[in-house]
């Protein structure tokens, strides 16, 4: 979703108070406080890159420590919501802790009253109604946080889900967010359209950090990205030694 306001259009909606209430449309059909909150996460630094494979789901975001008085592990966009469900947040980070705090509220809620795991996919919908609704009362403010949520469905297979700060919410075989964002899908369409598409988990992880290294024109070091791995099995944070190998190989491959 690509939103362009001139400057004269920002300026007309500014003194007309449009931009000031979240709940009313201006002349032009717009909601300039969404809009604002779609710009805020295009200007939060942050680029993430998520994909399908056969048998996973791989997303890989930068990690950015502001402060060298801070603790590095203390500083996070991935989140386990449940045993088999990962989120990872692109945005306003403390919009994001607030949004994987009630999704783990509604994943907890719906095990204790159904007696089985949250499907992803029902999670996904039931945050994106969340995000939604804050875009229909004055008193609230939206979250400007892009949500990917990962997971391996008994049923489905692999699962990877995007919701933005409007509450639209769809499944993806791959998917990008933050800074970067164009440019990562059309990395990401060339990838998943090729006669080699990566399909195994190793293929995935490698593809993923590769298209976020390509987008940002820079080499990372093992500290610098925040790599999520979903299987049928587990899910995890990879660590630094596991980012590194990756690393080296797409290097070596180059």
């Amino acid at each position: 979703c690509v939103l362009v306001f001139t400057r004269l259009e920002v300026a007309m909606a500014r003194e007309s108070g449009y931009d000031r209430h979240l709940t009313v449309f201006s002349p032009q059909g717009r909601l300039y406080q969404l809009e604002y909150a779609f710009k805020r996460v295009k200007t939060s630094t942050l680029t993430t890159v998520g994909m399908r494979g056969e048998d996973c789901v791989v997303v890989a975001t930068e990690k950015k420590v502001q402060d060298k008085m801070v603790v590095a592990s203390s500083v996070t966009n991935v989140y386990k919501i449940t045993d088999s469900i990962m989120a990872v947040m692109t945005g306003v980070a403390a919009d994001g802790r607030q949004v994987a705090i009630e999704a783990r509220r509604i994943a907890s809620e719906f095990q204790f009253d159904n007696g089985i795991a949250i499907p992803v996919d029902f999670l996904a919908r039931r945050v994106a109604d969340k995000a939604q609704v804050f875009t229909q009362h004055a008193g609230r403010r939206i979250f400007s946080v892009v949500v990917m949520l990962m997971a391996v469905d008994d049923e489905l297979g692999p699962q990877l889900w995007r919701i933005d700060p409007a509450g639209l919410c769809m499944g993806y075989k791959a998917a990008a967010a933050g800074v970067k964002e164009q440019e990562a899908v059309n990395n990401l369409e060339k990838k998943i359209k090729s006669d080699t598409a990566p399909r195994t988990r190793e293929e995935v992880t490698r593809a993923t950090v590769d298209t976020l290294q390509a987008v940002l024109g820079e080499d990372f070091k093992a500290r610098d990205i925040e790599v999520a791995v979903v299987t049928a099995k587990d899910a995890i944070v990879l660590d630094d030694a596991e980012v590194d190998a990756h690393l080296t190989a797409i290097a070596e491959a180059d």
